[in-house]
């Protein structure tokens, strides 16, 4: 997974990964929710500079684990569902951390109804609360959502994907573990 189009990290945490290269990982604290919302063994975090530092030092390592870089320590996130939540505005998609996610090349609706678009930067779950005015993009047949007309883009057609075939289907781990 390419780190292209997301923030670099803080100069701090950098200096911190150099001077203490050997800090064990973490793993069951952190979590993130449907909404895109951050929980420390389950309470909502809200502080906004806190909420800022973890959406600049969100990550994949080679095996699919999403992490937060807290300074030299990689704090593993447990998954709800997908690593990108993606909220729709009208006009584009960004992450629940406030970048940019681009074009959908892929669109996927579940067993249970959800919205997925693969973007550049990966698989995400469009946030429910969007779905009313993304409901505009897509077009039905048969009451059934059929196919995605991205403005700019190429009409995609809906997948049909099990929520349990997600995870695999686009290489991240939901449940990090050590």
């Amino acid at each position: 997974m390419s780190d292209a189009g997301l923030p670099a990290f803080d100069d701090e945490v950098v200096r911190a990964m150099a001077r203490w290269p050997d800090v064990p990982q973490c793993f069951g604290w952190l979590g993130l929710d449907r909404r895109g919302g951050w929980r420390i063994r389950g309470e909502a975090i809200t502080h906004a500079r806190a909420l800022a530092f973890l959406g600049r030092h969100y990550r994949a390592d080679a095996q699919g684990r999403w992490y937060v870089q807290n300074g030299p320590q990689q704090v593993f996130v447990t998954l709800d569902y997908t690593p990108w939540i993606l909220r729709y505005d009208g006009a584009g998609l960004t992450t629940h951390t406030g970048v940019a996610a681009g074009a959908p090349r892929l669109a996927c609706l579940d067993d249970e109804g959800n919205v997925l678009l693969d973007t550049p930067l990966g698989i995400g779950l469009l946030d429910d609360r969007d779905l009313a005015a993304f409901d505009a993009l897509i077009e039905y047949r048969d009451d059934t959502p059929a196919a995605l007309g991205w403005p700019g883009g190429p009409r995609l057609a809906f997948t049909a994907i099990a929520r349990a075939a997600v995870p695999a289907r686009f290489g991240f781990v939901a449940a990090p573990a050590a």
